[in-house]
């Protein structure tokens, strides 16, 4: 795909259905309870009505993508594992012994692995959208050419349409790659502005020398490659990681597609974070899971003015966040689509009072 064609792509996202989520938001009204009582479990099936552009709400097909990817910044020393961990994780997400897929076995979850750029040789049961063997070692400049960013997008555009294909009303976006905390906060501080001591954490575990490494290694990324702040293909290709690229794609494909995706941590809510910067009205497929622990993941929050769901903690990635959260939407959906009605119940239905 070429980039007047993504520009071409993104330019057919059509604003939120307002039709449907009023008719989300009436139907939530014609239950017998107190109006708005459940609160954002209400709120995420209206906004999931706005894009699907129905109020009958199917979501009982749904899957994690995780999104495997390689980074050259590990060599600078920002993790305290090397490269050849990444590749372990894809083989054990193959093999379903990780944490998200034990949970994702809890909510009905497929787990699909993806391989966006590790190195090495391809890993069976991974699917392969590979664009090379890991990026660059953004200190020594770009981590890869905005071809690649833009072929990183297409690929996650790509999956979201093949996971619709076979059924899926529901994505949940996680991800594994040494090194990504590191690509994600370079990009944010950029994205938001903000100073690179605010947007970087521990990620892992770093000790203190770790962390001091990690941020000296991201200003001097950034001065290498002097991003532009304004173009968000420009810093996603200089400072990100394959799997920020595919994740941000996997999001513009919910909004092309309508399927709604859920953002786990810190690291998905920047590719988020890239996608409503490449194109506003992507904002819609966008669902908030959790607030991870990672310092900045309130902040990418805030930026794209999403509340998440839970607030656990959480930092472990692989998207169980996302997983988590979905036993919520399976309950706001049970009581959306099995609750009585004051009509049934012979209530006086509630009117709002103020």
């Amino acid at each position: 795909m070429t980039e007047p064609e993504l520009n071409q792509l993104l330019s057919t996202i059509t604003p939120p259905d307002e039709a449907a989520r009023a008719a989300a938001h009436a139907h939530w009204a014609s239950l017998a309870k107190p109006l708005g009582g459940l609160g954002a479990l209400e709120t995420l099936l209206e906004e999931a009505a706005a894009l699907t552009g129905t109020a009958q709400l199917d979501l009982s097909r749904r899957a994690v993508l995780v999104l495997c990817a390689d980074n050259g910044v590990v060599a600078q020393g920002v993790s305290q594992t090397d490269q050849s961990v990444t590749r372990a994780v894809a083989e054990n997400l193959a093999a379903r012994r990780t944490s998200v897929c034990q949970m994702a076995k809890t909510a009905r979850c497929e787990v699909v692995p993806v391989d966006m750029g590790m190195a090495g040789d391809s890993v069976p049961g991974v699917v392969n959208c590979r664009i090379a063997a890991g990026t660059q070692d953004f200190t020594q400049g770009p981590a890869m050419t905005r071809a690649e960013a833009i072929d990183a997008i297409a690929a996650g555009i790509a999956l979201v349409r093949a996971q619709k294909a076979q059924g899926v009303q529901l994505l949940a976006t996680g991800e594994m790659g040494i090194g990504n905390t590191t690509t994600s906060s370079a990009v944010a501080a950029v994205l938001l502005g903000q100073p690179i001591e605010t947007m970087t954490g521990r990620g892992a575990g770093l000790s203190d020398k770790g962390l001091a490494r990690k941020m000296d290694a991201i200003r001097r990324g950034i001065a290498v490659n002097t991003p532009d702040a304004a173009d968000p293909l420009d810093v996603l290709a200089k400072l990100g990681g394959f799997d920020l690229a595919g994740l941000c794609g996997v999001f513009l494909g919910g909004a092309l597609e309508g399927i709604p995706v859920l953002m786990d941590g810190f690291i998905s809510g920047v590719a988020a974070l890239c996608a409503v910067r490449l194109c506003p009205a992507a904002a819609k497929a966008v669902f908030a899971s959790h607030c991870s622990s990672e310092p900045a993941a309130r902040l990418v929050l805030e930026a794209l003015g999403k509340a998440p769901l839970l607030t656990a903690g959480l930092h472990l990635g692989e998207g169980t966040g996302a997983v988590a959260s979905i036993p919520l939407w399976d309950m706001a959906l049970a009581v959306y689509d099995h609750c009585y009605s004051f009509a049934e119940g012979g209530i006086t239905p509630y009117t709002p009072q103020c």
